[in-house]
């Protein structure tokens, strides 16, 4: 991980590469025009993952009330560094953030890497029953 910089500063966002990753790449996001990406990340708090060279190869946003409640969303690896725990850097990330700011829930929703974010302490939501929501998106494909 050492190879790895983490940083919190939205500056440091190459938003190039954050839209091509989640307009094109991410199963959830598919089709999302750039305007969308760029506003979603100037309106959250985004984190940024960078190789050593300077490149960045992974990010992740919340969206937060900075009060009571945060979610974890928009969590992207670069393929070409996926496996090397990036993933599970970001949700250790989230998890001491909330902590930073008291924020007692974070959620995240996730089709196939639950493993990664239960390494940092996520696990199902305990009454399922409880949540309901609206959502207009095209089903996943």
């Amino acid at each position: 991980m050492s190879d790895y910089r983490l940083s919190e500063d939205p500056s440091d966002l190459d938003l190039d590469h954050v839209v091509r990753w989640i307009s094109t790449d991410a199963y959830w996001a598919k089709g999302r025009t750039a305007e969308v990406v760029e506003r979603s990340f100037a309106n959250s708090v985004p984190v940024g993952l960078y190789a050593s060279d300077g490149q960045q190869v992974a990010v992740a946003r919340i969206v937060s009330d900075m009060a009571t409640f945060a979610w974890l969303c928009d969590v992207y690896v670069d393929r070409e560094h996926r496996g090397r725990g990036l993933g599970t850097m970001l949700a250790n990330w989230t998890v001491e953030w909330a902590g930073r700011h008291g924020i007692k829930r974070v959620v995240l929703a996730t089709v196939d890497a639950h493993g990664v974010y239960a390494k940092a302490g996520f696990v199902k939501v305990a009454h399922p029953e409880r949540w309901m929501e609206i959502d207009t998106r095209p089903p996943f494909g």
